[in-house]
């Protein structure tokens, strides 16, 4: 059966009538407050690190392998720690969506990448794209499995 244009409208409980007021969810403005302020902070702290480590043009962008890397890390640190522990239900997503997601800019990586591209730098552009990748892959893999085994024994 095709889908309707109205589709999207439809609630995932079919025993919810969005049309009936009281039934429409309400925002979560605590949650919501949450991942602002942590957005905030993240997109401060990755401003930061980005005026310490200057980037110009078709030069290697250490800055953004770095927060990616360390965001990735701290992304498997946070996960583990939510796996292991009864956390308050903000911490998740203040830290992980707000603070981390503020924080890693893949946008940037992707901007960087066509630079180093459209500069003629192909072999440049491979290392930043392979560095990046697996560096963000061991990143989470080693914080995560660091701060499970550290939260599970202690």
């Amino acid at each position: 059966m095709p889908a309707s244009p109205d589709d999207h409208l439809r609630p995932v409980d079919p025993d919810v009538d969005l049309s009936d007021p009281a039934q429409r969810p309400r925002p979560d403005w605590l949650l919501l407050a949450a991942i602002a302020l942590g957005g905030v902070l993240g997109a401060e702290s990755r401003y930061g690190i980005g005026r310490l480590i200057v980037h110009h043009g078709a030069s290697f962008p250490w800055a953004t392998v770095l927060i990616n890397a360390l965001g990735a890390g701290l992304l498997g640190v946070l996960m583990a720690v939510v796996d292991a522990r009864t956390v308050h239900r903000l911490l998740r997503p203040f830290i992980g969506v707000g603070i981390l997601g503020g924080f890693t800019t893949f946008s940037t990586f992707t901007v960087d990448l066509d630079t180093l591209l459209h500069d003629h730098r192909p072999g440049l552009a491979l290392g930043y794209l392979v560095l990046t990748v697996f560096g963000c892959l061991v990143a989470v893999l080693a914080g995560y499995r660091a701060m499970f085994a550290w939260v599970r024994e202690s």
